[in-house]
């Protein structure tokens, strides 16, 4: 989607710090980070939210999530972490296009908001 930011990201148009890419994903640090450790992990393909999910969307999603203990162990977090996904304007969903949120390196409180 030509307007969206996550897309400029994952095609480099807008520079970003990444934490990890593959032909599907690309993981980068967030601007505002809310933990030591706060990454998003983006599907390249453009999705706007969990709500427009279809089912040929079924492998890409088990891949991001299969990927996630990955990430999280190429950027230190043995001792845990947290992974969020918002949906919508009630959900925080600041961004249109689905990402995961993945925050670690402090004892990360409950409940979130």
């Amino acid at each position: 989607m030509a307007d969206c930011i996550f897309c400029k990201i994952v095609s480099k148009e807008i520079p970003s710090k990444p934490a990890y890419e593959d032909d599907r994903i690309y993981c980068f640090h967030d601007l505002e980070p809310q933990a030591p450790v706060h990454v998003l992990i983006v599907p390249k393909k453009h999705i706007a939210s969990t709500d427009d999910l279809e089912p040929e969307d079924q492998d890409l999603m088990g891949y991001m999530v299969m990927k996630i203990k990955d990430i999280a162990a190429g950027l230190g977090l043995e001792n845990g972490y947290r992974v969020v996904m918002n949906c919508g304007e009630d959900g925080l969903q600041t961004v249109p296009h689905l990402h995961m949120h993945l925050l670690g390196k402090r004892k990360l409180t409950w409940p979130p908001g």
